[in-house]
């Protein structure tokens, strides 16, 4: 049967997320004008998130220069970056008092620095409204572009991730545009720039991938600097992005999770449910 079709697992059903938290949360992001992977990827984890003081923010608008074919973004040409978002981040973390908030975006292709300045200003403006809050910065590629990671490394933010997202066997099918040396590149560059920052990656399966392969990609992001993984379920946002191969089996997850123990992962999240940005509640 194909996987697409098929019924899904009842390890995969969530209730929708409800309440007054959630209530609070979305009329303060949608008073900012800010945008979150929380809703606009419809993140299983929102409730558990925002209720534990996290979010994820997206910056940059909502087109993205590439396209990657898993990705439910619109590709396209973006707008001009809003100066004033740094500081509407800023003071929606404050009024929130989020304790942790990941910063992403689309991937700018179109601005010379792919977006770093654009993120080391968020930095800044956190630091400078909301000094409890942890900062998790979830960047792309920037196209291999030294400065611009440089830029954001000097920015100081707590946490520095970017995804690798697939095995490199399935790069041309399911990432345009990107190279997964590349991405091993960003680690050891931004390792070697701050010693001491620490660096996460995210990986989907269900395209197709081996285990073999999944465990061959934690050596070397180890290998590259990276001390936490996050593996989740891969779902299409819709019938015209790519496939899915499988639903991965919970028994499965935990494997992979004992895997990137073994190879000496500090934090490993590994689940049908876990997203890249998953900050799951204390306890």
């Amino acid at each position: 049967m194909n996987p697409a079709r098929a019924q899904r697992p009842d390890w995969l059903k969530v209730r929708a997320p409800s309440g007054k938290r959630v209530e609070e949360v979305s009329g303060t992001l949608a008073r900012f004008g800010l945008r979150t992977v929380c809703r606009e990827a419809r993140c299983p984890n929102v409730a558990e998130c925002w209720g534990a003081g996290a979010a994820t923010v997206i910056l940059l608008g909502d087109v993205c220069t590439r396209g990657c074919a898993f990705c439910g973004v619109t590709a396209g040409v973006p707008a001009p970056p809003d100066p004033a978002e740094p500081s509407r981040v800023a003071n929606a973390a404050a009024e929130l008092a989020w304790r942790h908030v990941v910063v992403t975006s689309v991937t700018r292709d179109d601005l010379p620095d792919g977006g770093a300045a654009h993120f080391a200003s968020v930095v800044r403006a956190l630091r400078r409204e909301a000094p409890g809050t942890t900062v998790e910065l979830l960047v792309p590629d920037f196209g291999g572009n030294v400065d611009a990671l440089r830029c954001v490394v000097d920015a100081a933010p707590d946490i520095l991730a970017h995804n690798v997202e697939t095995v490199p066997r399935l790069y041309p099918r399911v990432r345009k545009g990107a190279g997964y040396d590349r991405s091993l590149d960003l680690f050891r560059r931004a390792v070697a720039m701050r010693p001491s920052l620490s660096l996460k990656s995210g990986i989907m399966v269900g395209f197709g991938e081996s285990e073999g392969e999944v465990i061959a990609v934690f050596r070397e992001l180890f290998a590259a600097g990276c001390r936490s993984i996050t593996v989740g379920q891969y779902l299409p946002p819709s019938r015209d992005h790519l496939p899915l191969h499988e639903y991965v089996s919970p028994e499965r997850f935990d494997l992979l999770a004992g895997a990137a123990r073994a190879i000496g992962f500090d934090r490993v999240l590994s689940g049908p449910l876990v997203r890249s940005s998953y900050y799951p509640s204390p306890g």
